[in-house]
């Protein structure tokens, strides 16, 4: 086995790692935005506030399935 090849694999499950950081990361932050807005903009944007409100209280671990690859 190549050095190389060696190298490349061993790097991938951090480059995993960092990658899923990076995600939890910008899914809490969109989540605490989510919870400032108030009632009125969540009506404007079409979003139901209750709604809303239950996905900004999922812990950032708690990935949407459509993110999930």
């Amino acid at each position: 086995m190549s050095t190389y090849a060696f190298g490349r694999f061993a790097r991938a499950p951090q480059a995993g790692v960092v990658a899923t950081l990076l995600q939890w990361s910008e899914l809490a932050r969109q989540r605490r935005q989510l919870r400032r807005l108030e009632h009125n903009s969540l009506e404007d944007l079409g979003i139901d506030p209750s709604a809303a409100w239950a996905e900004a209280a999922r812990p950032f671990w708690d990935v949407p399935t459509g993110w999930k690859r």
